[in-house]
């Protein structure tokens, strides 16, 4: 039915907002003006991040011929790059909370990984930089709206996450900033399905 298949597109339930002031239901804060416009300024942050870090996968392309993830996975095994996880923004149990956490940690985790492809793209170190700063300012706004809404922090397990891999080759720089760059994208269309869905409750 279509309601299932929306239920299963955005990930519902999306109901309380468990950590707010008395347990405040979602829906009363989805009617808060602050954090809709949050929602809607952080929206656009990320739409903008998004499209830089799509004109970086572009760069990557036309520089070293890296297009196309199912021709490197192989090699992306061996160098164990992993996704920075984000299930809390999907799941059944979703809780606001949870799932800004793992966002703004995962930004931090990125600006970090971004040095990878500033040492492999030098020409275009202002657009990498921007990306970084983006990142980090990103990952505060969320922070302040999480201390505004007086949301807990959580925290999640770190072990080797945000450690970089040890290149022995060029080629496996330029596919780790390949993949770095692939899964960061992953990382922000989850993000931003998260915000769109909680500015139109």
């Amino acid at each position: 039915t279509l309601a299932l298949l929306l239920g299963t597109l955005l990930w519902a339930p999306w109901r309380v907002l468990h950590g707010a002031p008395h347990g405040a239901p979602l829906a009363e804060l989805s009617g808060d003006q602050d954090f809709q416009l949050f929602l809607q300024k952080n929206l656009e942050f990320t739409r903008k991040i998004k499209g830089d870090v799509a004109a970086l996968q572009r760069v990557v392309c036309d520089t070293f011929q890296l297009c196309k993830e199912e021709e490197l996975l192989l090699v992306r095994q061996d160098l164990g790059i992993a996704q920075v996880p984000l299930e809390q923004c999907h799941s059944h149990t979703f809780q606001v909370e949870a799932c800004f956490s793992q966002i703004r940690d995962g930004l931090r985790t990125y600006h970090g990984s971004l040095a990878v492809v500033l040492e492999l793209l030098p020409g275009h170190a202002g657009l990498v930089e921007t990306l970084q700063l983006d990142a980090a300012n990103l990952s505060s706004n969320i922070q302040q709206q999480m201390e505004d809404l007086g949301l807990a922090t959580v925290t999640f397990p770190t072990e080797s996450r945000g450690l970089l891999p040890a290149f022995s080759s060029r080629f496996q720089h330029q596919v780790g900033g390949f993949f770095i760059l692939a899964n960061f994208q992953r990382f922000l269309e989850t993000a931003y399905r998260a915000l769109r869905h909680l500015a139109r409750l």
